[in-house]
């Protein structure tokens, strides 16, 4: 009976897992229904967040290694226009420096609470000497 129930818990595991592997990730968001004007002091604090970026000594040399210098930026930045520059300080805003390692961690813990429960469930014991 111990054995018959085991088989069933790991067959469901399996089948949850692989329901949940092939589930596409979808991010919805809501959508504004009219236009969302930018006032100038926006503007100003988009191109206080774009200009502390430009200033990293990484980004700086990357870009003098590509071929541009500072007042090409700054000249590229300013005919942007103000939705432009919101929408670089919002990309700034959105990156991850390193990645994200959450999903890593859960998955590895999701493992190990798998592996425990099999190794309970068949009625094995460990034992650490």
């Amino acid at each position: 009976m111990k054995r018959k129930l085991a088989e069933w818990v790991i067959w469901y595991m399996v089948s949850v897992m692989f329901v949940i592997g092939i589930t596409p990730r979808v991010y919805a968001d809501f959508s504004p229904s009219e236009g969302i004007g930018i006032s100038q002091v926006d503007r100003n604090s988009d191109l206080q967040r774009i200009q502390k970026v430009l200033e990293s000594k990484l980004i700086r040399e990357r870009l003098i290694r590509l071929g541009f210098t500072e007042e090409g930026i700054q000249a590229r930045l300013n005919q942007l226009s103000n939705e432009q520059i919101h929408q670089v300080a919002l990309k700034i805003d959105e990156m991850k420096v390193g990645g994200d390692g959450a999903e890593v961690v859960i998955i590895i813990l999701l493992l190990a609470i798998l592996v425990v429960a099999i190794i309970y469930l068949t009625g094995h014991r460990v034992i650490v000497k």
